[in-house]
Parts: C-alpha cells; structure tokens; sequence
C-alpha cells in the first residue's frame, strides 16, 4: 500500500504468496517426520509384552478370513452376498464380500455375452 506502481505491488504480493507456500510445506514436512517418527521409550515395552498375544489374535483373523472366504465362493447370488456385506463390520470382511460379489457379477456378464454370441451367430 506504500507504492502507487502497480507492478511493484504484484511483485510484492507474489512474494508473499511464495513465502506463505514455503511455509505450509515447510509445516507439512514437519507434520510428515512427527507422522512417520519411530516409537520409543515404554512403547517399546508394551509392544514386546503384547506381541505374542498381538499375533495370536493376527492368526485367528487371518483363519477366520480364510474361512470366510471358503463360505464365500460357495455362494452364488449377489442378494445373499449384499445382506452378508450389509451384516460385516470388520474392513476386511467387507473387502473380501465385495470382491465375490463383483467376481459373481463379472461371470453373470461373461455369461450374458456368451448367450448373445451364441444367438447373433444363430
């Protein structure tokens, strides 16, 4: 506000918009190094003492996942899959349900323009 020339003040004004966009990736790269800094101190305790047990829950999701799976692929309607999708509440069995209901839909379509071949060549 201190000079009339116009140039000078868009010179100045985009200064300032570079020093601010340095300063938020200068606050982000920090935000970054605290996000991804190792534990330290009694966290490391508590995750030795906690480990065996942190693995034998892993291993019985791991197990139960497998089993679900097993149950998914005997199912062949996309209304039963839906309902079991809709009832999940873990992540993972959800992305396991709608990976069998878009395989079910991708052979419901491989099946669909199987017949429409058959007929066209009819």
């Amino acid at each position: 506000e201190a000079t009339l020339d116009l140039a000078e003040r868009r010179r100045i004004r985009s200064a300032i918009r570079e020093l601010q966009r340095q300063e938020l990736e200068r606050d982000e790269e920090a935000l970054a190094s605290k996000r991804f800094r190792p534990e330290r101190g009694s966290h490391r305790q508590d995750n030795k003492e906690n480990w065996l047990q942190s693995q034998q829950l892993e291993e019985e999701q791991q197990k139960a996942l497998a089993s679900l799976a097993r149950e998914l692929e005997s199912i062949t309607d996309v209304e039963e899959l839906t309902k079991l999708l809709r009832a999940a509440s873990e992540y993972e069995e959800r992305k396991l349900i709608r990976a069998a209901i878009r395989k079910l839909r991708a052979k419901e379509i491989e099946a669909a323009t199987l017949a429409g071949n058959v007929q066209s060549s009819r």
